[in-house]
């Protein structure tokens, strides 16, 4: 398949604009004085070399279609000229077995663990039958790029792939990784989050009760993320200061968040309701609830005190996946965020929203009702205000006083 041709197949560049890449390949080739004919013909330092010399007398934006010409002319080539023998399906048993032994070595997350092994799987199926000895920074550049290329992923899609990756480089494999610029990066988009307006959230509250009821509340009025309500633990909640401690969030960060007031009375009577679940556990000598590594080994018989117990736990016991220990788990996320699909479509809301989309709100509606945005940098737990500065795109209060040119004519 022609270079062109297949730039225009995969809708990779704005049509008409082919030539142009194939013209940086030529263009690069003719600096090497030599032919391009394979992922590994070229190196690193060639590829820095030509992008140097095209600064002296290319403009920017020239300079970055050559660098991604020559990243998708690469992965062209590579899959030209790939083993075309079927995939083997998954990684072996004794490889597996070491990454999830050093992700929990680190302490790292269950969810963690999850997603690594998972993007390790895919790498290994999209190498076939090469050997894991064997493997090299080419093979993870390929990797990369096809995520980019075939399966059109996002920036951060490719980014977790990638991280997933050099941990089982560095950790099971034992070998560096020196990214080149052969490797397609995949394109940044910039999306607005789904927002809710103050009566739709009325709408779906009012289509949800119990126990989901407040795990919405304490979402929206608190900026929680669902994980963090789940995990929340008796003695994070503190009534007399209105506030709610995050434990170990998003980047293994603490922070301290609201408690509406709305949402103390049903709080209250979860507790007083977890407390049964508590007291039955303890009179059948389960064993107690799952307490972070570190202080587990400090204080083992600590995950059988009141403090440490879910604020909203499961109604069944179940089979902890790291240790096999039977015991009380929180509630099952995707619990709630069913019953919020199903309160959204009974509203009659046509917008995507998700159980995220909660926290989306709060943050929106802060701006709307003229809080500071470092205040709700706080509040969400960012560690960039970059990211918090997303919700000033969808607040109305930006909207205030701006009337369309259209409703300032006569029809």
């Amino acid at each position: 398949m022609d270079f062109a041709y297949y730039l225009e197949s995969k809708s990779l560049v704005p049509s008409g604009k082919s030539k142009y890449y194939q013209h940086w390949v030529h263009s690069f080739s003719r600096f090497l004085n030599k032919p391009i004919d394979n992922f590994d013909s070229v190196t690193k330092e060639e590829i820095e070399r030509f992008i140097a010399d095209l600064t002296h007398h290319k403009e920017e934006w020239q300079v970055r279609q050559a660098q991604e010409a020559i990243r998708l002319y690469l992965y062209y080539i590579s899959t030209d000229t790939a083993d075309t023998k079927q995939p083997l399906a998954g990684t072996a048993a004794s490889e597996e077995s070491e990454l999830i032994r050093i992700i929990r070595l680190k302490h790292l997350s269950l969810a963690t663990e999850r997603t690594y092994v998972g993007w390790v799987r895919q790498f290994l199926g999209f190498c076939g039958t090469v050997k894991t000895a064997e493997l090299d920074t080419g093979h993870l550049e390929r990797f990369l790029s096809h995520l980019a290329v075939d399966r059109t992923v996002s920036k951060s899609t490719q980014s977790q792939a990638f991280n997933a990756l050099l941990f089982f480089y560095r950790h099971v494999l034992g070998k560096t990784v020196e990214l080149s610029a052969r490797s397609v990066i995949a394109r940044a988009g910039r999306k607005l989050p789904v927002v809710l307006t103050k009566s739709e959230v009325q709408q779906v509250f009012a289509h949800l009760d119990g126990v989901h009821l407040l795990v919405a509340k304490l979402l929206y009025g608190a900026g929680l993320r669902i994980t963090e309500c789940m995990e929340l633990r008796v003695k994070d909640v503190d009534f007399e200061q209105n506030s709610i401690t995050v434990r170990s969030g998003k980047g293994d960060k603490d922070r301290v968040a609201l408690l509406p007031s709305n949402a103390v009375d049903r709080l209250r009577d979860q507790l007083r309701y977890a407390r049964t679940l508590f007291d039955a556990d303890r009179g059948d000598d389960v064993p107690g609830v799952y307490l972070p590594d570190a202080f587990e080994r400090k204080s083992p018989s600590a995950g059988k005190e009141w403090r440490w117990f879910w604020v909203f736990p499961s109604k069944l016991l179940s089979v902890d996946p790291r240790t096999k220990v039977v015991r009380r788990h929180h509630l099952y996320q995707d619990a709630v965020q069913k019953q919020f699909r199903a309160a959204v479509e009974k509203s009659g809301i046509v917008k995507r929203a998700s159980v995220h989309t909660l926290r989306h709100s709060f943050a929106t509606h802060l701006l709307d009702a003229g809080y500071d945005i470092h205040t709700i940098q706080q509040l969400l737990g960012h560690a960039h205000l970059s990211t918090t500065m997303i919700y000033t795109h969808v607040s109305t209060k930006n909207m205030l006083g701006v009337v369309s040119p259209l409703d300032r004519i006569s029809i």
